[in-house]
């Protein structure tokens, strides 16, 4: 049947009145043309919620928004003709719009799970020549949180990488490869470190890998790397996940504030100094406590209280009016909640590292000499250094 695909955008001119008389026309056409399909591509360009705008008044994107209301649902119902709309943002958009006999159906298009992901690369990897023990399950499992454009990419930087080794075949060095490009950034092996900042970049990564592969609830560690990668990496520890996860536990999070704060402690412990380095991680680290004490309550001080109020809808009293709901002193007791939970796994990571210093010495020694260890390796590695700890301390 025929398809109207337009865009939210193509509708709103600065010319008073074009916007509805497009909107007009686009119904009239389907119903000459009906049965048909009208598509709303970013809907939310046409359909934002009336009053959003700062300025006040009655604008033109609202007379737009008005006419497509009417258009759906007046008293000349449409027969034959079935309006579609996609948004990334969903709770911008007008109430009005949403109501039964408009846009009463809503389907999530989430990003893929396991399954999903190996669907998907089966699909762009049957142009590209792979070798026969590929296994693209495997691959899927490597991309936790990777949609359909970074899975098609990520096809697409293997055979690249695949064509530039003079191979007929993409193998799965070549994924892996693509897969650290992507979520690493590129490689940088010209960019030149003193001997001194190679140390710290090695003791850094070898504290995030000794921690994750410490705690009970972290996902196994599949490659540790002082090679600078991307702008501002100058290494990076990979985890691979087991399984796709839709729930964390409060032990699981604090298993990856742990994590996170180990580079800088093992820092910290071999040298007495502290770097730079440590930045992104105690950023990321700050923001999982941030978020266990004020949405998921999981503060035993605060108790189960939620005091973020996330993506509300414009006419639920979100958007350019939104404040907060709770007191300064309020306020002041979650600063002190995050960084308790902060220091509390700063405290414990840095015992967990005293006492196994000479294994993170072993481990840094092995990372300065080979630049990268992956997961097998660093899984026997780590089996040889704990036998050489227990001798030195039973001698």
């Amino acid at each position: 049947m025929p398809f109207f695909n337009m865009s939210g955008s193509e509708f709103v001119e600065m010319f008073v009145g074009v916007g509805a008389a497009r909107v007009r026309d686009l119904f009239n056409q389907a119903d000459q043309k009906a049965p048909c399909i009208i598509f709303i591509d970013e809907l939310d360009a046409l359909g934002k919620a009336r009053g959003a705008n700062p300025m006040g008044g009655h604008d033109e994107r609202e007379q737009t928004l008005n006419q497509l209301l009417v258009e759906m649902d007046g008293f000349d119902s449409n027969k034959g003709v079935i309006i579609m709309g996609a948004t990334n943002r969903p709770e911008m958009l007008d109430s009005a719009l949403l109501r039964p006999g408009r846009f009463d159906r809503q389907v999530v298009v989430d990003r893929p799970d396991l399954h999903g992901r190996e669907a998907i690369l089966k699909v762009h990897a049957k142009d590209v020549k792979l070798e026969k023990e590929i296994n693209l399950h495997s691959v899927a499992a490597m991309t936790p949180g990777f949609v359909g454009a970074d899975l098609a990419n990520l096809v697409n930087e293997a055979a690249l990488l695949a064509a530039r080794r003079n191979k007929k075949d993409v193998g799965m060095p070549e994924f892996e490869e693509a897969i650290d490009r992507l979520m690493a950034g590129l490689e940088k092996k010209k960019r030149l470190m003193n001997m001194k900042e190679k140390e710290i970049v090695a003791y850094h990564e070898s504290g995030h890998a000794l921690v994750a592969c410490s705690v009970p609830h972290a996902d196994p560690v599949r490659k540790i790397s002082m090679i600078p990668r991307g702008i501002g990496a100058l290494g990076y520890t990979l985890q691979k996940p087991t399984e796709d996860r839709y729930l964390m536990t409060r032990a699981e999070l604090l298993d990856r504030i742990a994590i996170l704060v180990g580079g800088r402690v093992a820092e910290e412990i071999i040298f007495n100094e502290i770097s730079t380095g440590a930045q992104n991680d105690l950023e990321k680290a700050t923001e999982i406590a941030k978020l266990m004490v004020k949405e998921y309550g999981m503060s035993d001080k605060m108790g189960l209280v939620t005091f973020e109020q996330g993506d509300r809808p414009l006419f639920l009293g979100g958007g350019f009016a939104a404040t907060k709901e709770y007191s300064e002193e309020t306020a002041r007791e979650i600063d002190l909640e995050i960084k308790k939970i902060i220091d509390e796994s700063f405290h414990r990571v840095k015992a967990l590292l005293t006492e196994k210093k000479e294994i993170l010495k072993g481990m840094a020694k092995t990372l300065m000499e080979q630049e990268v260890i992956e997961g097998e390796a660093l899984k026997k590695l780590l089996e040889e250094l704990h036998k050489a700890d227990a001798k030195n301390t039973l001698v």
